[in-house]
């Protein structure tokens, strides 16, 4: 018992420690991704990452947290914004209070594609875990995936 504990912490210290060492590594973000973000969302700045082989930029839109995901070309990917849970369209809250009833949202957001599709996304816990749930705009489930 003893080693499966001290497996599971080494394992979970190194996962952490190579999250950490991810976020901290210092990305340069080609100056034609950083002119569509100013023209996109003028007046905010930027926190900058890597996600899907793109740049996110994470900011704020009307005190809520944002993010939007450009392609090296500066091209608008997508664009996720929080939102309160009762902003879900209702089948979706529905359809996650009766497929997963042990699980609470423990956040949402509604993301906006570059073709102006809105899907939105419910995160749960669930066996410990995180995962996304997706919907349509329209509520309609779409996927879960593990989430990060």
């Amino acid at each position: 018992m003893k080693k499966v504990f001290l497996v599971m912490a080494i394992a979970f210290s190194v996962s952490l420690f190579a999250q950490t060492e991810e976020k901290s590594r210092k990305i340069t973000v080609p100056a034609n991704v950083k002119e569509a973000f100013a023209k996109d969302f003028p007046g905010n700045k930027a926190k900058w990452g890597m996600e899907d082989g793109g740049y996110e930029a994470e900011f704020k839109i009307n005190g809520n947290d944002a993010s939007a995901v450009y392609d090296k070309k500066g091209h608008k990917k997508a664009v996720e914004v929080t939102i309160k849970t009762a902003e879900i369209p209702a089948s979706a809250l529905a359809y996650v209070k009766t497929n997963y009833p042990k699980s609470k949202i423990t956040e949402a957001a509604k993301i906006t594609d570059d073709k102006n599709v809105v899907t939105y996304e419910a995160e749960i816990g669930k066996d410990g875990k995180s995962y996304d749930v997706l919907f349509d705009a329209s509520g309609k489930f779409i996927k879960i995936v593990e989430g990060d």
